[in-house]
């Protein structure tokens, strides 16, 4: 996950709407079921869908009432914290 692309994608959220990006979520997911795919192409569509659902997460926590940069902190430390164990 790269918090940048993280950041960006909240901003896009926040600017229209979380559907956009659940949609193209479920249209990324679908498009891992090609069989031609290669393992270097279905890794950018893994790295992509996990940066929207951590976008979407982190929208969840803004509307908690979390401020987006905390929000943003927290996610990360959260990411990092279960790749430590």
């Amino acid at each position: 996950m790269k918090l940048p692309v993280i950041k960006h994608l909240t901003q896009f959220i926040e600017d229209n709407d979380e559907d956009f990006v659940v949609e193209t979520i479920e249209t990324l997911e679908a498009l891992t079921e090609v069989p031609s795919l290669k393992d270097e192409e279905l890794d950018v569509i893994g790295e992509l869908i996990s940066n929207m659902y951590g976008a979407l997460e982190v929208n969840k926590m803004i509307k908690e009432g979390t401020p987006k940069k905390e929000a943003l902190n927290m996610f990360m430390q959260r990411v990092l914290g279960s790749i430590d164990k």
